[in-house]
This record gives C-alpha cells, sequence and structure tokens, in this order.
C-alpha cells in the first residue's frame, strides 16, 4: 500500500514525527510531500521560517518517508495520487472534511492530532510557540483554526469558567490541556489568547503576565483608559509581550491602504468615516453590562481613525440609539475632532449600513469597500479619474492568523511593541470607547 501526506513541516518536531510515523504505519511505502514557499503563500500560510531545502532534509533525517516530493502548486494532489499511484491520502485532522473530493481517488484517511506530546517535547530549540485559549467562544474557535496556518504556534490547552464548555473546546480541537484553572493553564504555556467576556480581559491578562506568559488579547483591550495604561505597564514590568487582537490592523491590504494614505498622495488628511454594522447578533454581544455595537465593534473604524490621524483629538461626541427593548445600544456614532481633521465611526448590531471606509484628502481621497475591515481592495481616486489607482491585497480566511503570526514573531525577536498597533494607540482606542458608552447621548 503506498501512502501520500502533505505539510510544511516547519521546525520539525515530535508532532511531525508522530503524525509521519502513523502515516507510515497505514502503508508499506510513505511519501512526504513538502510545501515550497510560494504555494504556503498561496495558501495563506505565515511565519514560515526554514527554507524549503532545511525542511526537506529535516523530513528526510527522521526516517520516516520512504520517498521526499515537492508541492508547487493548487491542485497537484490530485496529479500526486494518480502520478505516484497512491492508495492512501492521510493527513492531520485538524483538515477534517477538507480532502473528502479525493476519494474520487483513493482512501482518504484524517490522522488524529498528536495529544499525547507534551509541552516539554515541543522543545524550546524549535521555536515552537506553546499558546493557551482563554474562553470556548465563537471567536476562541475561530483563532485556534486559524493557527495551523502560522508556522512556530501550537495551541496546547483551554480553559473556560464553564468545565463543560472546556471539555468540549478540547474535544473539537484536540488540544492536550483542559485547565481546571487559569494558573493550571498557564503552567502549560508560553502565551495565553484571551476571548473570554470584555470585562475579565484587564484581570485575565494581568495574572497571565504576573506568571511570565505573553499575552494576545481580543479587542477590547479593555473597557477603560486606565485599566489598558495598567496592563501595559505590567507587560513592560514583566517583559512579555500584550498585543491587542484587531485583525485588521495586521493584514496586508489595510496596512498598505494606511501607508498610501500617510505617503500625501492624497495629501493632508481631513477626514476618516468608517462604518461597520451586523444583523442577528445574540449571546453576550448584546447583553449588559459589557455588550453593545461601541463595545463589540468600534474598535475596528477607531483603528483606522488613529492609524491614519493619530491619538490627539480634541473633542468627542457620541450618539447612540437603545431601543426600550434592548439590554445595550444598538446602533451608536462617534465623532472626533482633531486640530485639522475630523472623524466618524458609525457601529450597529441592529441596524444595517454600508459598510465602507472613506479617506478624504486635500488632493484626492480613498475609498475601501465593505468589508473594508477585511481589506482586499481599495482604490486612491482623485479629480482626474484618470490619475486613480487600484490596489488588491489577499485576505486570507478570518484574518485571525495575521494577528497570531504578528504576536509570535513579537516574542520571537524579543520585540515589545508592534508598530502595525502600538500600545498608544490600544490605550487610546480603549478611551473613546470608555468616554462613548459613558457619555453618549441616547435616543429612545
Amino acid at each position: 500500500m503506498r501512502v501520500i501526506t502533505y505539510g510544511t513541516f516547519d521546525l520539525f518536531h515530535e508532532g511531525h514525527v508522530r503524525l509521519l510515523e502513523r502515516a507510515k504505519a497505514l502503508g508499506d511505502h510513505l511519501i512526504v510531500a513538502v510545501t515550497t514557499e510560494n504555494f504556503d503563500d498561496a495558501r495563506g500560510k505565515l511565519n514560515v521560517r526554514q527554507s524549503l531545502m532545511e525542511r526537506i532534509r529535516n523530513v528526510e533525517r527522521s526516517g520516516l518517508a520512504d520517498e521526499v516530493i515537492i508541492e508547487e502548486y493548487e491542485g497537484q494532489k490530485v496529479t500526486d495520487i494518480q502520478k505516484y499511484d497512491v492508495d492512501i491520502f492521510a493527513i492531520g485532522s485538524d483538515w477534517l472534511g477538507r480532502f473528502d473530493y479525493l476519494s474520487d481517488y483513493c482512501e482518504v484517511v484524517y490522522l488524529e492530532r498528536t495529544k499525547g506530546v507534551s509541552s516539554t517535547q515541543l522543545r524550546d530549540e524549535t521555536g515552537i510557540l506553546k499558546l493557551g485559549v482563554v474562553g470556548s467562544g465563537r471567536i476562541a474557535h475561530r483563532l485556534v483554526a486559524e493557527a495551523r496556518f502560522v508556522s512556530g504556534v501550537s495551541v496546547e490547552g483551554v480553559y473556560s469558567t464553564t468545565p463543560s464548555n472546556a471539555r468540549r473546546f478540547a474535544d473539537t480541537h484536540e488540544l492536550r490541556v483542559v485547565g481546571h484553572s487559569l494558573p493550571h493553564l498557564l503552567e502549560e504555556v508560553d502565551a495565553v489568547y484571551v476571548a473570554a467576556p470584555h470585562g475579565t480581559h484587564a484581570a485575565i491578562a494581568t495574572e497571565a503576565m504576573e506568571a511570565g506568559k505573553h499575552v494576545l488579547c481580543e479587542k477590547p483591550l479593555t473597557l477603560t483608559r486606565k485599566e489598558a495604561d495598567e496592563l501595559y505597564a505590567v507587560a513592560a514590568e514583566h517583559r512579555v509581550v500584550l498585543l491587542e487582537a484587531i485583525k485588521t490592523a495586521f493584514s496586508p491590504g489595510f496596512q498598505r491602504m494606511v501607508a498610501v494614505a500617510r505617503s500625501g498622495s492624497i495629501g493632508q488628511v481631513r477626514s476618516v468615516d468608517g462604518t461597520f454594522t451586523k444583523l442577528g447578533e445574540t449571546g453576550r454581544e448584546i447583553q449588559a453590562p459589557d455588550g453593545g455595537s461601541i463595545s463589540e465593534l468600534a474598535s475596528y473604524p477607531l483603528l483606522a481613525v488613529v492609524k491614519l490621524l493619530g491619538t490627539g483629538h480634541i473633542d468627542q461626541r457620541t450618539t447612540s440609539v437603545w431601543p426600550d427593548d434592548s439590554e445595550v445600544d444598538t446602533f451608536s456614532r462617534i465623532d472626533l475632532t482633531y486640530p485639522h481633521a475630523v472623524a466618524s465611526a458609525r457601529v450597529g448590531l441592529g441596524v444595517k449600513a454600508e459598510g465602507d471606509l472613506v479617506v478624504a484628502g486635500t488632493k484626492g481621497y480613498i475609498y475601501v469597500p465593505a468589508p473594508w475591515w477585511k481589506t482586499e481592495y481599495f482604490e486612491a481616486r482623485f479629480e482626474d479619474q484618470r490619475d486613480n489607482k487600484k490596489y488588491y491585497y489577499k485576505f486570507d480566511g478570518d484574518g485571525l492568523r495575521y494577528e497570531i503570526a504578528e504576536f509570535a514573531s513579537l516574542i520571537r525577536n524579543e520585540t515589545p511593541e508592534s508598530f502595525k498597533l502600538r500600545a498608544a494607540e490600544s490605550a487610546a482606542i480603549a478611551g473613546i470607547i470608555e468616554e462613548a458608552r459613558r457619555n453618549a447621548v441616547v435616543l429612545r
């Protein structure tokens, strides 16, 4: 029986060995396909640190591969299976269902993730970042799925204040650790992703950082400016990375849009107007005390505002729609005044509007269509339309892989702060959100 499996095999570790052992046990000839840098980039794999030849040598040195080939393009698996007369296609169970179409050509086997690999086996010298998840809601599930696209990151465990939810989460993602407490999870990991209710972020992040763990915290980082400032002070004291998980900040298209706008090509920026609305939200997003359109969504347009106009606004006004039958605001508009510019952030959980971003300048403007927070395309537009320019960029998956990759890179390079989202910018966003929630003019 001829078996084939595929992977990047970056920072070759015990988990890779276990997977290849299981694949090899399915037959008597194992073919291992190692992906090229270009193909990894095309499929959204980030932070691959070793060259193709280094990764091939790692697989060969394991002694488990009877044959090593290179995967270079989408659709190659179909060709390889036929070319090499393959009987079984084997892949990790985190890809469950993704390759069912190959059953037309051979047997498809999903190999269970190696839960038995201990944190010490994922050795420090390999550079593997052992990540724990605090919380078990929708965004936490997405984070685990996206982490598989970031080389050098292994999600090891989960902690939730509801143990049954943590167990289901761990079973779903085949995680090694179910923390019976936050300290228990912290003992097993190098860093945590905080996806718990907004009001708990500060306490969880503080406990993790005081234990020497790096923290990637869902937006909003906190609901007050004071708490945000205190968190960054704790991060500096314990020399750990604290990064707010606003995925847009780290996506290639948004970064380029900011660079184009700040380059002077559209002149001096005079206004920034961003909108993000959603319908059909349920659960804690629409529940008091921490839910509502401002706390759930304002981080995104405010990110665009502070990246383009800075943190020095001189006035703020907020108007919120808060129906009598709602626990929270369902639509809000935050207006900011700067010395030479204005900005507005419109957000809603019960109202739908065009979710675009417009950056107006003295020579032209930038238009980013909905959903601008997943920037794949934008235009620089001018009075003379012949000068217009269009920009196209990839936005892979849910986009969470970009924040994970940045987080891992900061830790690996011992860099405390990312220029893509600075501490002062996160703290400013927290302050604007605090003011907006506290002093909004409320319409019933």
